[in-house]
């Protein structure tokens, strides 16, 4: 960090070293940039030190309950609504929301695309944005949209927030800094990134071009999931989420402030940066995650476990057990089990799950999905391991494995995901992808004995 600065302010465009982050998934945070920023004994003195302006911003509803309710008191230089002004719409082609089903589009089916290439053109985070499905009613609060993100230039004086959704973003390739009201966040690929409804952030490149999934989030909140039988420990543990320490600018510059908002986006100009929050105290704040601190559990003795025993985080949906979303991560694991198929059985599920690879080869498709790969298998539809993976499974010889370098995700959800024109047309979908199965041979003939 400049010298010159002072501490907790924010340096654009820089890819040294920042403040640091405070361990611990929805926690009660409290943090300052400057000494005596942030008030003690209170949310909203008469008057702030430093001249600073109190604001909440709120998560969820004031009445949700305690261990539901979320909101951030933040200690700003100037107040939100100076952060805004009149709003123009803008166009965003390749952003879509649902609902978005498309006549001319069929969803129903397997599919496969390839990496989508980064074009030679500057793109920002909210231009280089590509929705590939989408899922519910962003107008009531359902739902989700799946995105690749190609983003080869940082956001200059330029800001985004979002009204409609929490974005979870998982990066691939690239190293992104997420420069936010409540601090600062660089990821890189095999860490992942929540960033909540309204909050206000810049996104800068550390290392591109950058490419990346996001699930954008209309409904109830990401969360971790509860674990049941297996206890106190192991999947995702909280104290390995990282949530971001005050830091602020003080910058009268021209700025552009981009906001989503059911599915339209709109542009306002403001002559300052609006991500002045010196100090603040609460449980709504983004997070970053290390995803190979994830410890994953699993079958010991014989058979494979449902996926769900991978969730890292999940949303809840009105129907108890059934998600909005889940994000599940297929990571390095022993594979120990005896006289067991080992890789994913062939099904039809429920749920509809759209997979990314972030590196490595996946076990149930060891051809064709390749690291940016991205399939997409909606709910009833059947798919499963591949004919190679399934000769090779039924017939390995079933010492303990260790299944390595590899990393692949989930984002799964109870609604149909359906395909947006850029998905069915632009992306690179693999045409044969459905066919991938007929190599399948019949065994059965009638005669008993394992074939």
């Amino acid at each position: 960090m400049s010298q010159d600065l002072p501490q907790g302010m924010i340096r654009a465009a820089s890819a040294g070293p920042h403040a640091g982050y405070m361990p611990g998934f929805g926690n009660d945070f409290e943090t300052e940039a400057l000494p005596d920023a942030l008030p003690q004994g209170q949310n909203s003195p008469q008057r702030c030190n430093y001249g600073l302006y109190a604001e909440q911003l709120s998560g969820t509803a004031f009445t949700a309950p305690r261990g539901q309710n979320e909101r951030t008191w933040c200690y700003r230089i100037r107040p939100s609504v100076h952060h805004v002004g009149r709003f123009s719409p803008i166009d965003l082609p390749y952003w879509k929301t649902a609902p978005n089903v498309l006549p001319n589009v069929t969803s129903l089916g397997q599919y496969r695309w390839d990496p989508i290439p980064v074009p030679d053109q500057p793109l920002t985070w909210i231009t280089g944005m590509r929705t590939m499905t989408t899922a519910g009613d962003v107008n009531i609060q359902i739902g989700m949209a799946t995105h690749v993100y190609l983003v080869t230039r940082s956001m200059e004086d330029e800001y985004f927030y979002s009204a409609d959704s929490e974005l979870l973003v998982v990066p691939q390739e690239g190293r992104l800094r997420f420069c936010t009201e409540l601090g600062v966040i660089d990821l890189a690929p095999k860490e992942i990134a929540i960033l909540p409804r309204g909050l206000v952030y810049r996104v800068e490149v550390l290392d591109g071009p950058a490419r990346g999934f996001v699930c954008e989030n209309y409904g109830q909140k990401f969360d971790l999931p509860d674990r049941g039988p297996i206890g106190a420990n192991c999947l995702a543990n909280p104290r390995d989420f990282k949530c971001p320490v005050a830091a602020f600018e003080d910058r009268e510059v021209p700025s552009r402030v981009v906001i989503k908002w059911c599915g339209q986006f709109h542009e306002t100009h403001i002559g300052h940066s609006p991500l002045d929050v010196v100090a603040w105290h609460g449980n709504y704040c983004a997070y970053k995650y290390d995803l190979r601190t994830y410890s994953p559990v699993g079958a010991i003795l014989f058979d494979h476990p449902d996926p769900s025993i991978f969730t890292v985080l999940t949303a809840a949906s009105g129907q108890e057990g059934t998600a909005n979303i889940d994000f599940v991560l297929f990571r390095e694991r022993w594979m120990v089990a005896e006289h067991s198929f080992r890789p994913p059985w062939y099904h039809k599920n429920i749920m509809s799950e759209l997979m990314g690879n972030i590196y490595g080869v996946y076990d149930a498709k060891p051809q064709g999905f390749a690291p940016g790969g991205i399939s997409l298998h909606n709910c009833m539809l059947p798919h499963g391991p591949d004919r190679d993976a399934f000769e090779r499974a039924s017939t390995a010889d079933l010492g303990p494995e260790k299944l390595d370098r590899t990393m692949s995700f989930m984002f799964e959800t109870r609604f149909p995901q359906h395909l947006t024109e850029f998905a069915a047309r632009e992306a690179p979908m693999q045409p044969y992808y459905a066919d991938l199965w007929a190599p399948l041979q019949k065994k059965f003939d009638g005669s008993p004995g394992v074939k």
